[in-house]
């Protein structure tokens, strides 16, 4: 072990043991925004041996007021998330294995993704996604870290299938917000401050401390200064159909599954293939400049402005992004229009 972890170690609740157990140690991203950048330049820096990190969407220039692992070039390239953060965490810490994977993260992809991951982190900015992470956990017994965070407030909340309550328990009894960064804002100490939290408890678990776990969900609001660590412990279901004694699991259910989704706070469209299978975006591109219009593109993804209102991005796993509409029908006329 090198002097790079030389003071994490000094801290005696790590040691030398619990760095050896980080080296070893898999993490799993949800998200590489605001919360998805941050937890994993803490833990990378930290020492856990491999991140994985999932991110559908691209960088943009509102990204960079608090996504932290983001350059202005990844904002002018249009640079994948996952990409752009996976390059940055390799600059940070060469010890490490980070693996950055530009994809929607739906039940059957949480499945593969999930194998011999020893934690989840959730670092995503919709309820839909948070529930698909709720039922895989429980299903596969490895614990998740929820984390969110609007305008000055924020959340968080450790998740250990078999013991505490899960996120559906949660629902009905805590209120989770229904504010958006793109319709509240956001200011970056709310962000970090979720991070620090979820980045605690993380190395809690990933150094097997799990009697310092918090055992709270913890909200704040730091304009308001704000601050509340709520026991939820009686709220855990016996009827749960995530968590409770008879489980079905119903978000992993292929018929609770969309194919489209308006992307939270944005007017944008997302549309999924029904099939697997990677797009040619150079025999699209050729395509598309048939029909006019302005295509950009990078190794990645394909950009194409259709008309005054609608751009059109292209990924190589079949997914497209429709931005300037909230419309499923509208976004899916367009998009068939164009490829038929």
């Amino acid at each position: 072990m090198n002097d790079r972890y030389s003071r994490q170690i000094l801290f005696d609740p790590i040691g030398e043991g619990g760095q050896e157990l980080l080296a070893n140690k898999h993490v799993l991203i949800i998200g590489a925004g605001a919360l998805g950048t941050g937890n994993a330049e803490v833990l990378a820096r930290a020492g856990v041996g491999k991140i994985t990190i999932v991110d559908r969407d691209y960088v943009e220039w509102s990204n960079l007021q608090r996504q932290q692992l983001f350059s202005e070039e990844d904002a002018k390239y249009r640079m994948p998330k996952a990409v752009a953060a996976r390059e940055r965490l390799e600059q940070l810490n060469s010890d490490i294995q980070v693996e950055g994977l530009v994809m929607d993260a739906g039940a059957e992809e949480l499945r593969e993704l999930t194998e011999f991951v020893h934690l989840i982190i959730d670092a995503t900015d919709n309820f839909d996604t948070r529930l698909l992470i709720n039922d895989i956990s429980q299903e596969t017994k490895i614990p998740w870290i929820y984390g969110a965070c609007v305008g000055s407030y924020g959340l968080c909340y450790t998740i250990i299938p078999g013991e505490t309550p899960c996120l559906s328990c949660l629902l009905e009894k805590v209120p989770m917000g229904g504010a958006t960064c793109d319709t509240a804002g956001i200011i970056a100490p709310a962000v970090q401050t979720v991070v620090a939290h979820q980045t605690a408890e993380a190395l809690k678990l990933l150094t097997e401390n799990k009697e310092a776990l918090r055992n709270k969900l913890v909200s704040f609001d730091l304009w308001n200064n704000y601050y509340m660590a709520m026991d939820v412990r009686k709220l855990k279901k016996q009827d749960c159909p995530s968590c409770g004694n008879h489980p079905t699991n119903p978000f992993l259910n292929p018929e609770n599954q969309t194919k489209t989704a308006v992307l939270c706070g944005r007017d944008t469209v997302q549309i999924r293939p029904s099939e697997h299978g990677e797009r040619d975006l150079e025999e699209l591109s050729g395509v598309l400049a048939r029909l006019g219009g302005r295509i950009e593109q990078n190794p990645y993804l394909l950009s194409y402005r259709a008309d005054e209102q609608h751009r059109l991005v292209f990924f190589k796993d079949g997914r497209v992004l429709i931005h300037g509409t909230k419309d499923i029908a509208e976004a899916k006329n367009l998009y068939y229009s164009l490829i038929g």
